[in-house]
């Protein structure tokens, strides 16, 4: 419209309806959370990239957009710029550690470890801004398990943040713990703490897919077998579970027809950003196929 109606018209459409700006940056907004949802990243961009006097959650959606195309310095930018506006949000914070998290596993030997601090000390102070963000908790334990204790990482650090991941998630909790006791590669116990997460949320795929996954890598294949087909049953048509049993067919180099099946599937299934990407189940498709 702004190239049909003289410029005067808006001016004093602002003058006399104050609230139509503000409703068409919600609308704007709104649209391009479905598109985010719906993997359409670059929809986003074209949704709000050029939106006037962008909020918190605007720069925020907008980061998100750029984290999911690889784009990790501008991410950060962008995340940057919605805890300006909002510095107590643990969600803007916990998106800034994760662009920060990427830039560090693609960083040159002198830039990783300022990055990869950045990237603990965001997840920290999303937790102790809002010590019930699930995800923060989780990105900030697995930071512990895998960092070295001189970018601030180690197993006992780990291990003092897993009762406040049980408090918010007790299934998550046990999780958690058999993560830890894999690490200390006592195997034993890692696959007591699965089954445990999984009686404790028995309509949670992904906690069928954890125990799968932890079969299939200790050799055990007939058991995982077993377990991924409780998986299925429990969601057929679950794009997680058809990626997982794929991508483990084709590890195991086994069964890549129905690899390749599942992976066709996946491709056709509405996605969103929980999901492995797109282009990833193609690259896996290829290697199905003998490509």
């Amino acid at each position: 419209m702004s190239r049909l109606f003289p410029s005067i018209f808006f001016a004093l459409a602002s003058v006399t309806l104050p609230g139509v700006a503000a409703t068409a940056v919600s609308g704007d907004l709104e649209r391009a959370r479905r598109l985010y949802e719906q993997t359409d990243y670059q929809g986003v961009l074209d949704v709000l990239s050029h939106a006037p006097d962008k909020n918190a959650e605007t720069w925020c959606l907008l980061g998100q957009a750029r984290f999911m195309m690889g784009e990790n310095k501008r991410a950060a930018e962008m995340f940057e710029k919605s805890i300006a506006l909002e510095p107590q949000n643990s969600t803007y914070m916990h998106w800034l550690g994760r662009a920060y998290g990427r830039q560090a596993e693609s960083a040159n030997f002198f830039s990783a470890p300022g990055l990869a601090i950045k990237t603990r000390q965001a997840f920290e102070r999303s937790v102790a801004l809002d010590p019930s963000n699930k995800e923060a908790l989780n990105d900030l334990f697995e930071f512990y398990m895998d960092a070295p204790g001189f970018l601030g990482g180690g197993l006992t650090r780990a291990e003092l943040l897993i009762p406040q991941i049980a408090h918010t998630d007790e299934a998550e909790g046990y999780f958690a713990r058999a993560q830890l006791a894999r690490k200390r590669k006592d195997f034993n116990s890692a696959e007591q703490m699965l089954r445990r997460a999984m009686e404790l949320a028995p309509r949670q795929v992904g906690r069928v897919l954890d125990l799968a996954k932890f079969l299939a890598r200790s050799g055990r294949v007939s058991e995982s077998d077993q377990v991924f087909a409780q998986a299925l049953k429990l969601a057929p048509n679950s794009p997680q579970v058809l990626y997982d049993r794929a991508a483990f067919y084709i590890e195991q180099k086994r069964n890549l027809d129905e690899a390749a099946a599942l992976l066709e599937r996946y491709l056709k299934s509405p996605l969103t950003p929980d999901n492995v990407p797109r282009e990833k189940a193609i690259e896996l498709l290829k290697q199905a196929k003998g490509g």
